[in-house]
């Protein structure tokens, strides 16, 4: 007999939401930091504002050329951020001094093509959920503190009641492909349960792109 997997009508129109916008860039939520005084709709000047205002499953285009700020932004819903340039280099987020970091993930998200630039802290704090980072450039200040400073920060933890079977669907990870990672104590500092697996490196001759998985053990 055929095993029938359930889910819920609204899970199912969630899922249905997230491809559909994946493949309509027409539809996805845009941050321009030189808009008019009456937008379009659809349309933020900036990060915070276009994430406050997205539904589970948007995509939001940050458009290239000068800095768009980001200090502690919390994402707390399944989101994908895209830089809108050709390279990351042509989208930069740059979070300041006294920032814990610039993103701040608590669902399922992706980040890519953007250059993301803290001064001390972390570019990106993953609390929970699985966190894909794709194309980007995650860069840490000169700085004499560098030691507090970290491109990437996971804080997760598995629950200890949940089965091996279950972690697999439920579980948190981070996954970074293709990406350069400049400054800070090292890459990646994990805090929580989850420990770095897989790594590879490829040497360029201006750059270092890393693939690595930050997983269950």
């Amino acid at each position: 007999m055929m095993d029938v997997l359930c889910i819920s009508s609204a899970t199912y129109h969630q899922f249905q939401r997230w491809c559909y916008l994946a493949c309509h860039p027409r539809l996805w939520l845009r941050v321009e930091q030189s808009i008019k005084k009456l937008p379009e709709p659809g349309v933020f000047s900036n990060i915070e504002t276009a994430i406050s205002a997205a539904r589970p499953g948007d995509t939001i285009l940050i458009a290239a050329g000068g800095n768009h700020i980001a200090c502690n932004i919390q994402i707390k819903k399944p989101l994908c951020l895209i830089g809108g340039g050709e390279l990351p280099d042509d989208t930069v987020l740059v979070c300041s001094r006294g920032s814990d970091s610039a993103l701040e993930f608590l669902s399922t998200c992706k980040v890519a093509n953007l250059t993301v630039k803290a001064e001390l802290g972390c570019c990106l704090l993953h609390r929970s959920g699985r966190l894909t980072i794709e194309g980007c450039i995650l860069q840490c200040e000169e700085n004499p503190l560098d030691f507090l400073s970290c491109p990437i920060v996971s804080t997760a933890s598995s629950s200890g009641s949940l089965s091996p079977s279950a972690l697999k669907v439920r579980g948190d990870s981070v996954s970074v492909s293709r990406t350069r990672i400049e400054g800070g104590n090292k890459a990646v500092s994990t805090s929580g349960t989850l420990a770095l697996q897989r790594v590879r490196v490829i040497y360029a001759r201006t750059a270092i792109f890393f693939w690595f998985d930050v997983d269950q053990q």
